[in-house]
């Protein structure tokens, strides 16, 4: 099954891109394995996958430990303070910063394990109580600009997560705000700020047509997950 959706998955985003005009190759695939195992993983790197995304600091360390670091691993859930030193010894990029305190944290982790710590920006898009981000432009861009006094962190780009909506308009508007953040954000002269991490298994080819550079996709790969596992 994980062989054949791969197949699907990688078809479709080089479809949607042929269609738009982008190119494939700009678009990095993750695999959100949480909650799934080894044996998995080892089928979906078979298949040439080799990012994959956790969203729980120790569910992360403990598959680090077990794969060793073949794999490209992105931490993309909400992130504690108390969990960044995990984070940090075992994710090559962390998707959820959402404050300035968060990112000193890492920073200070980072330098402990003498690494520089590649991290996206959470920005929330929508107005979902449920969701983390930083919440207004002004945030983001006094954010930004003290993150260029932290040595062991590199900012590389943009994280939202959509609303859970079926209202594709709704979805769009998301992820078409965070591609503008970008765009206002290298204009002055946060030229480094290149990706966008933003679309899932529901949504992910608006996100292409919006600029994505990072996909998160889950159940479309390794297909429905059983919580009682947790």
């Amino acid at each position: 099954m994980i062989t054949e959706n791969i197949k699907l998955i990688r078809g479709e985003i080089h479809s949607k891109c042929v269609e738009i005009g982008r190119n494939p190759e700009e678009i990095k695939l993750i695999a959100v394995s949480k909650n799934f195992g080894p044996d998995d993983i080892n089928k979906a790197f078979e298949e040439g996958l080799r990012e994959f995304g956790e969203n729980k600091a120790q569910e992360l360390d403990s598959k680090f430990n077990e794969l060793g670091n073949k794999i490209t691993w992105h931490f993309i859930g909400h992130l504690q303070k108390n969990k960044v030193k995990l984070a940090v010894r075992s994710a090559e990029f962390i998707h959820s910063v959402d404050s300035l305190s968060l990112a000193i944290e890492i920073n200070k982790r980072a330098e402990q394990a003498d690494k520089i710590q590649k991290v996206l920006l959470q920005v929330k898009t929508s107005e979902e109580e449920t969701k983390s981000g930083i919440e207004t432009e002004e945030e983001l861009f006094k954010i930004t600009d003290e993150c260029k006094t932290l040595a062991n962190i590199e900012v590389i780009g943009l994280m939202t997560i959509a609303p859970f909506t079926d209202d594709v308009a709704e979805i769009r508007k998301s992820f078409r705000y965070l591609r503008k953040l970008k765009d206002d954000l290298i204009k002055s002269g946060f030229k480094y700020i290149k990706e966008l991490s933003m679309g899932m298994t529901s949504d992910y080819k608006i996100a292409i047509e919006e600029g994505a550079t990072m996909l998160r996709i889950g159940s479309a790969i390794f297909g429905q997950r059983d919580y009682s596992k947790k």
